[in-house]
């Protein structure tokens, strides 16, 4: 039992996924370290800096299953540096002249920087993925409901008509743009970290450059030119990026939780068999995921504004900066992960009452016809003079609790505008921008290259 609910077996799983801890769980971490001691040590090698013996050595030995975890702790404990610990652990390990090579001319940030790369390429993958599910669900949903009538609301309040299907692309378009920026962003985040004491490679002497061009390429990273010991921008970035994508995914949480509502009821989450609304009150069936999608956004915002005062550091290396990107990166990446996951199983069942659209749409006498109606005596009298006639003639129909029809048909003098007013409206071009928002989706989804591979 973990003293952090996001550990807890009974909660776990409402924090986090299995996915995202295999990337942060402890000794997950202590095995990429290892593994970025061992490539650093096979490239010290090719360049001749150390014997290619104690390369071979250090990968054999560097994997977190034969390292003693709790000398690494007492050690980590007893010398206050953060991974001399691991160091002492896997030198005992080693023969005596490898042990000399163990983290040859590296310092903490060459290793913890680089993993933060690695695990920022392990999240990148999953958000780059189940994004592209949540997209391709929305598009569904957006196709099937192009024509599905409801009452487009603004300031909480009932408008002018829109489509069910309008709404859902709306959705897919921010998630698109989410994806364009992971394209986008990919290349500039995952770059190695190899600079030594204060970032001038000055312990590798004149190998220092090569050094680092092929240690990076060998994990698969870019080569950062520039050390970026203090410059946080690429992690502050990345939790940002995450801080989004849990907005947009609340957003649509936000409007699930509000048209689930029972007066409204045109949306429903899908409820799991078993599923438990209230223990007093057993009619209910809460919105639970829907709900949880706002919990989550809200957490990660946070993450992200850690991240972003990691960004103020002082001088060439400060470690209230960068050790608190050890806490609000894994956090913000697997609340992320929950979300995402929540997302999909929530969009995957959603349930769509277009009846009770359509009739949500006509309830209180037609008045969402209003802009359709100032849209047709507009031309005719004038838009101003249209507006402030209907508004007058509206409000007063409204307060009488008479139809949109009735409020007109007894109370307007139209003069000379003629004609009867229309009584009911359509969605304007929403089934257009629909047809346009799949079309491009759709296209992009079968196309885009995976830039996160």
């Amino acid at each position: 039992m973990g003293a952090r609910l996001s550990d807890s077996r009974l909660y776990a799983h409402l924090w986090g996924t299995d996915e995202m801890r295999a990337v942060f769980d402890e000794e997950a971490r202590l095995q990429s370290w290892l593994d970025i001691l061992a490539a650093l040590a096979a490239t010290q090698a090719e360049l001749g800096l150390i014997p290619a013996a104690s390369a071979e050595a250090i990968a054999a030995a560097a994997r977190v299953e034969l390292v003693d975890l709790d000398l690494a702790a007492e050690v980590t404990r007893s010398t206050s540096h953060s991974t001399l610990g691991l160091i002492a652990a896997l030198r005992r390990l080693l023969p005596a002249e490898a042990a000399e090579h163990v983290y040859y001319g590296a310092t903490v940030q060459d290793l913890t920087d680089t993993w933060t790369a690695l695990a920022m390429r392990r999240v990148g993958r999953v958000v780059w993925r189940d994004l592209g599910a949540v997209e391709g669900l929305l598009l569904d949903l957006a196709e099937r409901h192009r024509d599905t009538l409801m009452p487009g609301r603004t300031h909480g309040q009932p408008g002018s008509p829109i489509s069910f299907g309008l709404k859902a692309a709306s959705w897919a378009d921010e998630v698109r743009r989410h994806r364009e920026r992971l394209t986008e962003g990919a290349p500039r985040w995952l770059a190695g970290q190899l600079g030594g004491g204060v970032g001038t490679l000055a312990f590798f002497g004149e190998n220092g450059l090569e050094l680092r061009a092929r240690f990076c390429a060998r994990l698969g990273l870019a080569d950062p030119l520039v050390p970026w010991l203090t410059a946080r921008d690429r992690v502050a970035e990345f939790g940002h990026l995450l801080a989004m994508v849990t907005a947009t995914l609340a957003r649509i949480g936000t409007e699930v939780y509000q048209l689930q509502r029972p007066e409204i009821g045109e949306l429903r989450e899908p409820a799991a068999a078993g599923a438990v609304g209230s223990i007093t009150m057993p009619h209910k069936r809460n919105p639970e995921a829907a709900e949880h999608l706002g919990t989550l956004a809200r957490l990660v915002r946070q993450q992200a504004a850690t991240l972003l005062e990691g960004m103020v550091g002082e001088h060439e290396r400060d470690g209230r900066a960068w050790k608190a990107e050890w806490i609000a990166l894994p956090e913000a990446c697997l609340l992320t992960g929950a979300a995402l996951a929540l997302a999909r199983r929530l969009l995957d069942g959603l349930e769509v009452d277009g009846e009770r659209m359509l009739a949500n749409l006509g309830a209180g006498g037609g008045y969402a016809a209003s802009e359709a109606l100032l849209a047709e005596l507009a031309p005719r009298i004038g838009r101003h003079r249209a507006q402030s006639l209907l508004q007058a003639a509206l409000r007063a129909g409204q307060e009488r609790g008479e139809s949109l029809e009735e409020a007109l048909r007894d109370h307007v003098d139209l003069g000379d505008a003629g004609g009867g007013p229309p009584v009911a409206a359509g969605a304007g071009s929403a089934g257009a921008i629909v047809d346009a928002a799949v079309r491009r989706g759709r296209a992009a989804l079968a196309a885009e290259p995976d830039p996160w591979r």
